[in-house]
């Protein structure tokens, strides 16, 4: 027997492993089973060459539980080790002393293993003892045992092993026994092991029988699925595709379409990513692509791997140039890493570019699925946006797809205002926003229509990027001040008819929680509609994007700020101002002229305290001028109110509010019901 220490220069480098490690120390499982597949692939290598004489045999790598010893095996028929190679492989471990070790990899614990090649040291992490009992392949080679209880000693001793190949077992540790479950062990092997390219056995194929499940005599082969990005694209078809998507995400809906990467200059680099069918909710459909290093899973949380637009597709990415076990700041920085990443994105661009040259048709019905992930493509990354100019869509209410260009080009003609700005028109509800898609229509113009999770901050995007161009939504304003051709055509109402009319609709309109309502008077001609509501263009816009960026959410605490637009050309308006005139004309004759009155003096008032000091004014000017002041507020109120009472027995007044706000899906509840009591009253 023989006995040593490792060869390590602080005293005890296993519970260094364990704590720097714990946080992911599932991973020990993928070391030992990629250790022997490694072995077994070095045997199947030296028999093409001709230095293995022998009959392979079975190459299964099998992993074993022993519950009642609290042991893990895993044990493979690859070319094992002789005594030698045990002293060499295992017992060194070359790097310096321990503090050197804690302050260089303190924020990066996940590259020890990779970086000093500790892949079998892993196994301390869950274990307090582990045996390797390995015979080479070699002739004449004896079978040894090397164990070692988690402290630099260990033993090598002679072994009775028939086989070549070697057993790694695992004495698990009384803080692991989660480890010793059959099912944490079954999942481990699939998130792991499902497509390395030996077979990977795990206990017995199960089926029912006598009322329970019992083992076959049938392996239970954990990998039995090929690595479909491993074969020629000529040699597959379409189903193949889908089913291998079916096998990674058995929930979901088929795929759009896919893309098979395969490079291998300037570094390796196969895979398939899938397009899924996304139409919202981006955070759900992050990391579903799964990073493989010859097959062996790393990790699905590839951020630093590929563009964060790309993370929303599906599939899987192998590349042996990523190493096993890199943090992810590693990866953000690794100059090999953002080559793979500027590939990636330039073959989806070009797929991209490829199907819409050649099925227009079938590209434009993907388009409803494919917008959102184009949008933050191009919201996220400036080199996608100049791929994807060209090959990005814009749909109308009526269902056509144009290009950037197809649709300036249609719209350069008719809306552009008189400032020479070309003005893109744009809904997010069909049904909601109808009767001013449909005023948009009359005046032939186009409307797109943009109802995606990503349409607002992309319609910022884009009037930065469109020369001399802005976007709004149709119903921002009545349909002659969105895209404004002329000076607007004067009122011919006098500024007391606007300011009464104002007052009388002010006075009846809802309070609604965080809404206010600004009213205007305009003429817009005597067959526009008589009353409509707006939301300014810019504020709604604010606030829609305090959803989606850091720092705006003063806009997100302010009200919704709507416009009531007063039609003076229509007759019902005319008629209720009409109404209002002889209604109030005798109550507000003493209001006026007390009003009149009132104003002259506080001019006068001001006028002979002009250009004197507050503490120049006596106190009998100073009570002067404020009692003025209040007895104006007091005529003023006693107007609105006589408004008020007007409007308030109205039923014109209220049927035109109404209407208005049911327009806008803003009548609700009570109000909704008086409304349609009042509309049967006046059909009576």
């Amino acid at each position: 027997m023989q006995k040593g220490n490792i060869g390590v220069t602080t005293e005890n480098i296993f519970p260094v492993i364990k704590k720097f490690l714990y946080s992911d120390h599932e991973i020990f499982l993928r070391e030992m089973v990629s250790n022997a597949v490694d072995a077994t692939q070095k045997l199947k290598t030296l028999a093409q060459q001709g230095e293995f004489k022998g009959e392979l045999g079975d190459l299964a790598v099998r992993v074993s539980l022993d519950t009642e010893k609290g042991t893990i095996t895993i044990s493979d028929r690859g070319i094992g080790m002789t005594e030698e190679e045990i002293d060499k492989y295992i017992n060194q471990i070359a790097f310096s002393g321990v503090n050197d070790f804690l302050e260089k990899y303190k924020d990066n614990a996940n590259n020890i293993i990779g970086h000093f090649g500790l892949g079998f040291y892993s196994s301390f992490m869950v274990a307090k003892r582990v045996d390797i009992i390995t015979k080479s392949y070699k002739d004449g080679a004896k079978a040894v045992k090397w164990s070692c209880d988690g402290s630099p000693a260990y033993e090598i001793d002679e072994a009775d092993k028939a086989d070549r190949g070697s057993d790694i077992v695992l004495h698990v540790d009384d803080d692991c026994k989660e480890f010793l479950e059959k099912n944490k062990i079954e999942e481990l092997l699939n998130k792991y092991c499902k497509f390395m390219a030996v077979p990977v056995v795990f206990g017995k194929k199960q089926e029912w029988k006598d009322g329970k499940m019992q083992d076959t005599d049938e392996d239970h082969v954990i990998n039995s699925v090929e690595p479909l990005w491993t074969k020629a694209p000529s040699t597959l078809k379409d189903e193949d595709y889908k089913s291998f998507y079916r096998t990674l995400y058995p929930m979901h809906d088929e795929p759009l379409f896919w893309i098979h990467l395969n490079v291998d200059y300037p570094f390796n680099l196969t895979g398939i990513l899938y397009f899924p069918r996304i139409k919202s909710n981006i955070e759900l459909q992050r990391n579903k692509i799964q990073l493989y290093c010859n097959q062996v899973f790393v990790t699905d949380q590839v951020e630093g791997i590929v563009p964060e637009f790309l993370t929303l597709l599906h599939g899987v990415i192998d590349s042996p140039d990523i190493p096993l076990n890199v943090s992810r700041s590693y990866l953000q920085s690794d100059r090999e890493v953002k080559k793979i990443s500027t590939y990636i994105t330039k073959k989806v661009s070009d797929r991209l570019q490829a199907i819409f040259k050649e099925d227009r048709k079938g590209y434009e019905e993907k388009w409803d699925d494919l917008k959102l992930f184009i949008n933050y493509g191009m919201l996220s990354d400036e080199n996608f946006y100049d791929r994807a100019k060209d090959f990005a869509l814009l749909k109308d209410t009526e269902g056509k797809y144009f290009t950037f260009e197809e649709y300036k080009q249609l719209i350069e003609s008719t809306q552009k205002d008189k400032d020479d700005t070309l003005v893109y028109l744009y809904a997010t509800d069909r049904e909601e926003q109808y009767s001013y898609i449909q005023a948009a229509k009359d005046k032939g113009y186009s409307v797109l229509q943009l109802d995606g999770q990503l349409d607002v901050p992309a319609i910022q995007m884009l009037e930065q990027k469109f020369e001399k161009s802005r976007f709004t939504r149709v119903d921002a304003d009545i349909i002659d001040r969105l895209i404004v051709k002329d000076d607007a055509p004067k009122s011919t109402l006098s500024d007391d008819e606007s300011a009464n009319l104002s007052s009388v609709f002010r006075s009846q309109l809802p309070h609604l929680d965080k809404t206010e309502f600004m009213v205007e008077v305009q003429a817009l001609g005597a067959n526009a509609r008589p009353v409509m509501i707006t939301q300014n263009e810019y504020m709604r816009r604010m606030k829609e994007m305090s959803r989606f960026q850091a720092g705006m959410n003063f806009y997100a605490q302010m009200p919704d700020s709507f416009n009531l637009v007063l039609n003076s050309d229509h007759p019902l308006v005319k008629r209720v101002l009409d109404e209002c005139g002889s209604s109030t004309a005798d109550a507000l004759k003493p209001i006026e002229s007390e009003l009149r009155g009132q104003e002259a003096r506080l001019a006068a008032l001001r006028q002979s305290q002009e250009g004197k000091k507050p503490e120049e004014l006596s106190q009998e000017e100073k009570d002067d001028k404020a009692n003025t002041e209040k007895a104006i507020a007091e005529q003023k109120n006693k107007k609105q109110q006589l408004f008020a009472d007007f409007g308030k027995q109205n039923a014109v007044v209220h049927q035109l509010i109404d209407l208005a706000l049911l327009q806008n899906g803003m009548l609700k509840g009570e109000a909704l019901d008086k409304f349609l009591q009042r509309s049967v009253e006046l059909i009576k």
